[in-house]
């Protein structure tokens, strides 16, 4: 079985300079928890999941720094203030962009699945040769296609 039978291909992708506050809309409107950020060109650059949004968006605590004799507390800020501060912002931020990992349409099945499992990813983008973005497939696509293959081979 290969990638393309399984990946998502009406794939919800961002472009760098989309603000955090459309990007949550987004994400709710399609019940989703991450996406592949691209360029004009449709090519990947990051990604951006909930994980992401959930450590870029929470407060800072209180913070004690000791220069010399003087010891100074910077207060720390509550999560309505970090919202009102970043909403704005663009994706760019908080994305992903290092240590992408992308699987290919035609490649095999367990490829992805061992990324996925290895890595601890919710969501692969799937490229193609260009590196634009051409799908998705998510731990959900995995193991729905997985309960298919064994409910299927049950019947035989």
């Amino acid at each position: 079985m290969k990638v393309a039978d399984f990946m998502i291909h009406d794939v919800i992708t961002v472009h760098s300079e989309t603000p955090i506050k459309e990007l949550l809309k987004l994400l709710i409107e399609h019940n989703i928890g991450g996406v592949p950020v691209v360029d004009k060109e449709n090519k990947l650059i990051g990604m951006v999941s909930d994980g992401d949004i959930i450590r870029y968006l929470s407060p800072r605590e209180e913070a004690v720094h000791d220069l010399f004799f003087t010891v100074y507390v910077e207060k720390g800020e509550t999560a309505q203030e970090v919202l009102d501060r970043k909403m704005d912002e663009p994706v760019t931020e908080m994305m992903k962009k290092k240590h992408l990992y992308t699987v290919n349409k035609d490649d095999d099945f367990e490829v992805a699945l061992r990324l996925l499992s290895q890595h601890h990813f919710k969501k692969l983008p799937v490229v193609d040769a260009d590196e634009k973005v051409i799908g998705v497939v998510s731990r959900g696509d995995i193991v729905h296609n997985l309960s298919k293959m064994i409910i299927s081979r049950q019947k035989d």
